[in-house]
């Protein structure tokens, strides 16, 4: 995974309207990234549905989701709207972004992973699970965050 410390890469990508949207276009908020293997798989779709099922938490602390896997447009679209997902989905689909931020498995496909930046552009936090079939629960996930001291720059 990409390190906590640094400067986040840039990228653009399609959301699932195929409308193109871009990391810097969050400049100044705290964003995200959350890696997952594929649309409608079990153990993705549990994770989602919980980001979404907290989607209040985020947004309390400030927070921008971008979800990111290597499916295409329109299952993102399909996926996205078959489980009201309230945040954006991002199709990496040639595979640049996950490789990027070495969210990229063996097989090809994004990890289950996420990066969190903060409102400098700065990698916070970057976390992989090990295993693809589980994920860090949100209750950790959101821990972690109000663990983090401010990054003064």
């Amino acid at each position: 995974m990409i390190a906590e410390g640094t400067k986040a890469p840039d990228f653009t990508l399609p959301d699932s309207d195929g409308n193109r949207i871009s990391l810097s276009d969050y400049g100044g908020k705290r964003v995200l990234l959350v890696f997952y293997p594929g649309d409608d798989t079990p153990v993705c779709t549990t994770q989602l549905c919980s980001y979404r099922d907290n989607y209040t938490e985020f947004t309390k602390r400030d927070i921008v989701i971008l979800g990111i896997s290597t499916d295409s447009v329109d299952s993102h679209k399909q996926f996205g709207e078959k489980n009201e997902l309230p945040f954006t989905l991002l199709s990496d689909h040639d595979k640049q972004v996950s490789r990027l931020y070495d969210a990229m498995d063996f097989l090809g496909m994004s990890k289950r992973a996420y990066v969190l930046i903060d409102e400098n552009g700065t990698v916070r936090l970057s976390f992989s699970d090990l295993l693809p079939l589980f994920y860090q629960s949100t209750r950790d996930l959101l821990a972690k965050i109000d663990e983090m001291k401010p990054n003064h720059p």
